[in-house]
This record gives structure tokens, sequence and C-alpha cells, in this order.
């Protein structure tokens, strides 16, 4: 059974910056695309970035220079590095796997990033 469980979520200030986790466990990660999405209140959940097994990786243009999405297969993890956080970044981050051939996806339980002064 494929768990995801994120941590890094918090309170920071416009201009800080925070560092989400996603531990995933119960497949073999590797193959899968990995990425977070986010939700603001009365918004719909939203692609943040995403990363392939071979590395590449996809980014929303608002994010783009500021975000880094990156992840190590050997200890099934993906990270996002937010830097120059702003406050229309808060939201609820959701770790999202998804499976290559199936496009089976599977979903974390969501951390509160709020950005605020």
């Amino acid at each position: 059974q494929v768990q995801l469980v994120e941590s890094g979520g918090g309170l920071v200030q416009p201009g800080g910056s925070l560092r989400l986790s996603c531990a995933a466990s119960g497949s073999i990660f590797s193959i899968y695309v990995m990425g977070w999405y986010r939700q603001a209140p009365g918004a719909q959940r939203e692609l943040v970035a995403t990363t392939t097994s071979r590395g590449a990786t996809n980014y929303k243009d608002s994010v783009k220079g500021r975000f880094t999405i990156s992840r190590d297969n050997a200890k099934n993890t993906v990270y996002l590095q937010m830097d120059s956080l702003k406050p229309e970044d808060t939201a609820v981050y959701y770790c999202n796997v998804r499976h290559p051939l199936t496009n089976r996806d599977y979903w974390g339980q969501g951390t509160q990033v709020t950005v605020s002064s």
C-alpha cells in the first residue's frame, strides 16, 4: 500500500524559505513521476512542480526561479525548496506520485504553508 508522509510546512514571513519533504513507501518510486500541488482556500488544486524518474522538472510559471523540486530515489523522497516566498504562496501543499504507465495517482495528507508578516 502506497503511503506518502509530508513534512516541513509552517508559518514564514514574506521573502523567507521553507523546505517540504515527502517520504514515500509501499512501492518502487524511482520510476514514478513525483510532484507537489497546492490548494488555497476557495481555489482549485494546482500543480506546483513535478520531476520525472530521469530528473526532468516542470514548474508553475509563478514559482519558477523561486522553488526547486528534487528527489532522492534511494530514500523514496521528494523535496520542494521554496525561497522568496510570497503571501500568494499560502496554501495546503500536497505531495503526489504518479505511476508512469497506469497514471494511478497517490496523494499525501497535505501540509499547510502560510506566508504572512
